[in-house]
């Protein structure tokens, strides 16, 4: 914090932030920052009382998150309910668990409505110990209740001097922010950025699906790293295309959240030629742990390699056995990082999740991942699945990602999402719902016999549903599995019908 408000001070016309086309400095952010540490001071006076604070992605709420960390306050971050969305919905809920009993957002009133606001306290920062709380994040919720996973001080530190440090992130480097502000990638995109007196350019969320918008915000403002989920890069390779741009000023490009298809990798070399392209690998709770920079001798198929351990990262395969594998296999990633969370909010949902090595080694906690890693002979390690999407199909185990990766191998599919979902008969069936290339016509008896090829009988999912949209997802960027679930019964009514 102590370095945003020294960059403020003594580089106040630095550009900060970038939205719709309008600049605001560092000067007007600290500003703003000044303005929304009043409304805390006033509002929320006692000193353990967490923030809650509606992300609407803004420099409002940024200068909000930035008060919060000037007052030394946890706050938790989320989205705020849509316009159709019941007037007691999700973020409610969210600040009723984290204990928040005031919440700010960038609509709140620039003035109370009685009362001169309290002084202003000099910019520099409270105190805090770097075992305080302040971020609190959400785990997606994509296949379940949403966990609060809280940030100290330290973890965070940590993250955005690595991140800076290894993206050479400095004064007058542009960085464009994809993801919501709910979302850990924001830890990189803004935090970090912020920090070492960057210049964070928004997307708005209303338009990060134009294609042709997002291509214009890059070149336009000469972005110079981008981190998103792969839907992200797909949508500026169609666009790219049909112009025949490139995006030059890109330095480093960034995928992460989710598995990157073959197909999209094998075109961005073009659109970013002088770029360096990574595959970041993280949790919510860990945040990024693995880093894996692409050379050109990934495979044509399948996941791309996670990498290797970021600095300070500790981690550990463990088999179905229970046992720490020692060469090749697949099993459970398990991860100790410095920049994780010590436990969920709720202690009772750290059951299973938080635990020392598995050979019994006390020194640190670890995290179990849920994430199924295969180690090959050359010690790459890739992402293969879930240990809860791995479910039984007329008998047969199957992973529902290793399924969704094979559909994404098909040159005419740029999204897909698999689930299972209870039948009377076979016990579960699996039903997709993918995305279509618009210029292709992809139909779903072309997709079964791209899967016949592929996978055994149980494997193929029995209903498919195409789409030309694309495919909702949660506000931190994962495919909204509950959408896939409803649009595979919608199509399987149709089929029966």
């Amino acid at each position: 914090m102590q370095s945003f408000v020294s960059h403020a001070t003594a580089c106040p016309d630095d550009p900060a932030l970038v939205r719709n086309g309008e600049e605001t400095t560092y000067g007007e952010l600290h500003r703003l920052a000044h303005r929304e540490r009043a409304r805390i001071t006033r509002l929320a006076p006692g000193p353990d009382d967490p923030i809650g604070i509606l992300a609407v992605k803004s420099p409002s709420a940024i200068a909000q998150v930035l008060a919060c960390l000037m007052e030394g306050r946890r706050f938790l971050l989320a989205s705020p309910p849509s316009a159709q969305g019941p007037p007691q919905g999700p973020p409610q809920g969210l600040f009723r668990r984290a204990g928040c009993r005031e919440v700010l957002s960038p609509e709140s009133p620039p003035v109370p409505p009685e009362g001169p606001w309290p002084p202003v306290r000099p910019g520099r920062p409270r105190q805090v110990g770097p075992a305080d709380i302040s971020f609190m994040f959400t785990t997606s919720g994509s296949t379940g209740r949403p966990k609060i996973v809280p940030l100290s001080t330290g973890a965070v530190d940590r993250f955005t001097d690595w991140a800076g440090a290894r993206f050479a992130i400095r004064r007058g480097t542009t960085v464009l922010n994809y993801a919501p502000l709910t979302f850990d990638l924001c830890l990189l995109d803004i935090w970090t950025t912020l920090k070492h007196g960057g210049r964070v350019v928004l997307v708005d969320p209303d338009r990060a699906t134009r294609a042709g918008h997002l291509l214009d915000l890059i070149a336009r403002h000469g972005v110079q790293l981008v981190q998103a989920v792969p839907m992200f890069f797909r949508l500026l390779i169609d666009a790219a295309a049909e112009g025949d741009q490139r995006l030059d000023t890109v330095e480093h490009a960034i995928f992460t959240g989710d598995s990157l298809p073959a197909p999209c990798l094998a075109e961005l070399p073009r659109l970013f030629r002088n770029a360096q392209l990574y595959n970041l690998y993280g949790c919510t709770e860990t945040n990024d742990s693995f880093l894996y920079e692409v050379d050109g001798t990934e495979p044509t198929s399948g996941p791309l390699p996670i990498g290797r351990p970021l600095p300070g990262v500790h981690a550990v395969i463990v088999g179905a056995d229970g046992e720490p594998l020692t060469g090749p296999g697949t099993g459970e990633l398990q991860v100790a990082t410095p920049f994780q969370t010590d436990g969920y909010l709720d202690p009772e949902q750290d059951a299973d999740r938080f635990a020392t090595h598995p050979d019994g080694a006390r020194e640190r906690r670890y995290f179990r991942s849920g994430d199924l890693v295969r180690r090959a002979g050359d010690g790459r390690i890739t992402l293969v699945g879930r240990t809860d999407h791995q479910v039984k199909v007329r008998g047969v185990r199957v992973n529902t990602q290793e399924v969704e990766q094979v559909l994404l191998e098909h040159r005419e599919v740029t999204e897909a999402a698999v689930v299972a979902v209870p039948d009377p008969l076979a016990g579960r069936l699996l039903h997709c719902v993918v995305r279509r290339d618009p210029a292709g016509r992809l139909n779903s008896l072309d997709l079964r016999r791209h899967c016949a090829q592929r996978l055994p009988p149980a494997a193929i999912p029995s209903v498919i549903g195409i789409v030309d949209d694309p495919l909702p997802r949660t506000s931190t960027g994962k495919i909204d599995r509950a959408f896939v679930r409803s649009a595979g019964a919608r199509h399987r009514e149709t089929e029966e019908r």
